[in-house]
């Protein structure tokens, strides 16, 4: 599953070996299932109709009980069950109670009315259930004004679609079947095999069985679907058959998916030389759902996207369109690593989360080396170790404890840290020696499950490695927090040196313990006469050094040569300088690290504001837009919480205007004949910084005239939304709002409910996230809550608008009065990501203790509440103690 922004929303023993509590007879299972009970087949019947609330089921699954019993515990929420039968492996048919023991968990347990002995039993269940509202299980949207049914189970919500053992270790194959309207669409995991009249108006559709699979992957849909004309992926060495594909989308939209069906192809390709494993599944359909929760969702065969990711055209916004390949890539990827292997338990989500995310930027590099995956790799770490230098940060591997700990797994932790560290490790064995390792791990496991013994064990003795190796891959795994080598160079018997020594990084006013060791892979780049060299050393222990062959004298050092190693790094102000003035010569990547190097130092209270405005400046020269306007973030931050007087605003919107405003004219505020994605999304970039952010009046006069036009109204009433640049619309309509005021507001108010168009849609979303004026705001936090908003788009609107104090009390005072709307839209699948809608971008003690003050009585509305308020608190926290450090004065000086 890959997450944009993607919310979703047990006691274990030694849960983090995946172990946990089975139950006794009489005890509520609260972590993972009791082993005695195994399913070994599902058979799932349907009756959808999307236009109606509820649907109808029967479930029959074979299960093998290991040991004689009364009665079996299972998963179940919000099911109407009016039968339950269990039929003995003699053959013979009882009746069996169905009870709700824990209906927060969905926990269920099934009475048999006498002790069966161990053997195989047949439980079959006729139930009735609500088409969810919030987006998981099986819920019901719409588009265009006709209602859909599709599925999202991951990771625990199949227990709203139908009964069973919603865990990822119970793997089994599936027969699925759907009765539906005989004027409507349904599709699933597998081929469709027969179709059958079902009575006046009605039809069964049935589905090929599907190879073992986890409830959390059983996916299908229903409604007037517009499917595309089948295209083939030719056989090839690792697949004997053509592979099918196909894209799904609402009616009269799949015409705009051509560009993701022409580009998948190269994917599997990719996908399948790596692996040297053929594509596992009958057949590859990609849909696009009108709402979601997720970013995208990799069911087998069925792999869900938001709509916005597939439904492209020449006018798409290059964001979109380079989006749309990467989480595409991502998904199937899914397809090997979490598909065929597995995880045997949610401690173990990096296995599938964080490998998919390292598999696409391979893919990605491979395919559309010009999309530079290398670079998002680094990014995605530096902001994962944002995160990971929260004392209250997870482990990769973080023990589960109840559903909150699963629902909070899918985060920058498990997707961005997860594949730094698998880079890292494989930048140490070797790109081959890790491929080969991955090829016996695949194989030992397929359509079975794993976990990460049973990896870094593969990988271990592919690279000829003992405990040393494994012991260094599982303490990135097993313990949270950022790696912080600290260096200085030395000279010794006439050798340059550069000692080592590691602790956890921890950011100003943090309370944690820095005393924490890893087997750090540290590669050091470093200056010679001719050039530069590389020399690498594990860190194994709380110091050590390695030896720079070779080195000029005096030499610079770059502590993380490529960036390949998921740590910071700290030099002295004399090594700091000389790096800086190297910098035009690093390579993307390292310069990249360097930008990492200076934010760190400044929370970490070793650099004022000042000092990081000079440091930062070489790099807005470099001619690669990642790397030019990596600052940005940085600035703001400073811009909003440091600088108090005009003066000190002055200074930096001086300083943004000289770095980037003659590129952004260079480029133009319209899209070019020819010009590359890349060109297009700097233009982005820089004109919503320097529009919005720091509000430089060349920018916002430009953007303005696009927002202006975008608000005239056509004939027909509507407005002209495809007047504005679609990479620019979003922030033109931002300062329209912010300029016009209620007029601009009331009008893309009304034009949401009349577009269809997902990036339309997002842009619009965008200008109205831009509000400043308080009544303003107040109106759109309320249409955020109404019903042209979606599900999936809510927080778009919720989480804007915190750049002062005034603007989050005010963000504040609504959230407590709209708290029980807010938490009824999204409960079952966001309450960790709640404390920071509600509070996150404070940056005072007052905040944090309003916030623990409000959600201490709350925690058990959703699950993962308790995780979001304490990362969120401690954010404030931090925020709070780095704004006390700083002098504003610094920036003028």
């Amino acid at each position: 599953m890959r997450r944009l922004v993607r919310p979703l929303l047990l006691t274990a023993l030694a849960a983090g070996c995946g172990m946990a509590f089975a139950a006794s007879a009489d005890q509520v299972p609260s972590g993972r299932l009791p082993a005695w009970a195994v399913p070994q087949s599902y058979r799932i019947a349907f009756k959808v109709d999307p236009a109606q609330t509820d649907f109808s089921g029967t479930t029959t699954i074979k299960v093998k009980l290991t040991q004689a019993s009364d009665h079996v515990w299972l998963d179940g929420a919000e099911l109407k069950v009016s039968k339950v039968t269990v039929t003995d492996a003699a053959g013979k048919a009882h009746d069996a109670k169905y009870v709700e023991a824990d209906p927060r968990a969905g926990v269920v347990r099934v009475d048999f009315g006498s002790t069966l002995p161990a053997g195989e039993i047949t439980l079959q269940f006729d139930y009735s259930a609500p088409l969810n509202a919030q987006l998981q299980g099986l819920y019901k949207v719409s588009a265009k004004g006709q209602p859909y049914a599709m599925t999202q189970m991951e990771p625990i919500s199949a227990r709203f679609a139908f009964p069973g053992f919603d865990e990822p270790g119970f793997k089994t194959p599936f027969d699925i079947s759907i009765t539906l309207p005989d004027n409507q669409v349904a599709v699933a995991n597998t081929q469709q095999v027969s179709e059958k009249p079902a009575g006046k108006g009605w039809k069964t559709v049935t589905f090929a069985q599907t190879l073992p699979l986890p409830t959390y992957l059983v996916a299908f849909a229903v409604g007037p679907w517009d499917i595309t004309p089948t295209a083939e992926i030719p056989p090839d060495a690792y697949r004997s058959k053509p592979l099918p594909l196909r894209g799904i989308a609402a009616a009269g939209e799949a015409h705009r998916m051509s560009h993701v069906i022409s580009e998948t192809p190269s994917i599997i390709r990719a996908l399948e030389n790596y692996y040297g494993f053929g594509y596992p599944w009958d057949k590859l359909d990609v849909l696009a759902a009108p709402d979601f929760s997720a970013g995208a969702m990799e069911n087998a065969g069925l792999v869900t996207f938001r709509d916005w990711l597939l439904l492209l055209d020449k006018d798409s916004p290059a964001r979109n369109v380079r989006g749309s390949f990467n989480v595409t890539a991502h998904e199937l990827a899914h397809q090997w690593t979490g598909d065929t292997v597995t995880l045997a338990w949610w401690n173990d989500i990096w296995l599938n989360e964080a490998f998919a995310t390292w598999m696409q930027e391979k893919v990605t590099e491979e395919v559309h080396p010009e999309y530079r995956a290398d670079l998002d790799r680094v990014r995605g770490a530096q902001g994962a170790m944002a995160n990971d230098s929260l004392v209250s940060a997870r482990r990769i591997r973080q023990p589960i404890t109840g559903n909150g700990d699963i629902m909070t797994a899918f985060d920058g932790i498990t997707y961005q840290k997860g594949a730094s560290v698998i880079g890292m490790f494989e930048n140490y064995v070797g790109e081959q020696t890790f491929q080969k390792g991955m090829h016996a791990y695949i194989e030992a496991h397929k359509f079975g499950n794993a976990n990460a013994d049973d990896l870094v064990d593969a990988i271990a003795t592919a690279a000829g490695k003992g405990d040393g190796f494994k012991h260094a891959f599982k303490s990135f795994l097993d313990q949270s927090g950022v790696p912080y080598v600290q260096t200085a160079l030395e000279q010794k018997n006439g050798q340059t040196v550069l000692t080592l020594k590691q602790s956890r990084y921890l950011p100003l006013g943090s309370h944690g313990d820095s005393q924490r060791t890893w087997g750090i892979p540290v590669c050091v780049r470093y200056g010679t006469a001719d050039g530069s060299k590389v020399a690498c050393e594990m860190l194994d222990k709380a110091t050590g050094s390695v030896a720079l062959p070779g080195a000029s004298n005096p030499t610079w050092v770059m502590p993380n040569a490529n960036a390949a190693g998921y740590y910071r790094f700290s030099l002295g102000k004399g090594e700091l300088d000389a790096l800086a003035r190297q910098v035009a010569s690093l390579g993307d990547t390292e310069q990249l690290a360097y930008a990492d190097a200076i934010n760190a130092s400044f929370q970490h209270g070793d650099l004022d504001a000042g000092q990081v405005l000079a440091a930062l400046k070489p790099l807005t020269a470099s001619r690669t837009s990642q790397v030019a306007t990596a600052p940005l973030g940085q600035l703001e931050w400073i811009y909003h919480h440091v600088a108090k007087t005009d003066a000190q605003r002055a200074r930096i919107a001086d300083w943004v205007k000289a770095a980037y405003l003659p590129r952004l004219e260079a480029l133009g505020y319209q899209r070019k004949a020819g010009e590359s994605d890349d060109d297009a999304l700097l233009r982005s970039t820089l004109a919503g910084a320097l529009g919005l952010d720091f509000k430089l009046p060349e920018a916002r006069a430009e953007l303005l005239k696009q927002g202006e036009a975008a608000l005239q109204k056509n004939a027909d009433g509507r407005l002209n939304l495809t007047a504005a640049n679609p990479d620019l619309l979003g922030d033109a309509l931002g300062v329209a709002v912010q300029t016009q005021g209620k007029v601009a507001v009331d009008a893309l108010v009304a034009e949401l409910p009349q577009t269809s168009d997902p990036a339309l849609r997002n842009g619009i979303l965008g200008g109205l996230a831009s509000v400043e004026d308080p009544a303003l705001a107040e109106q759109v936090r309320d249409f955020a809550i109404s019903k042209p908003v979606k599900v999936g788009e809510m927080a778009s609107l919720l989480r804007s608008g915190r750049d002062t104090q005034a603007q989050r009390d005010a963000t504040w005072t609504w959230f407590d009065g709209h708290y029980a709307q807010i938490l009824a839209r999204t409960g079952s699948f966001a309450g960790g990501f709640l404390p920071m809608l509600a509070g996150g971008g404070g940056c005072s003690q007052k905040e944090a203790q309003r916030l623990q003050s409000f959600f201490g009585s709350r925690m058990n509305d959703a699950a993962g509440i308790s995780r979001g308020l304490a990362q969120t608190t401690e954010s404030i926290e931090l925020c709070a103690a780095l704004t006390a450090r700083q002098d504003p004065a610094s920036i003028t000086r």
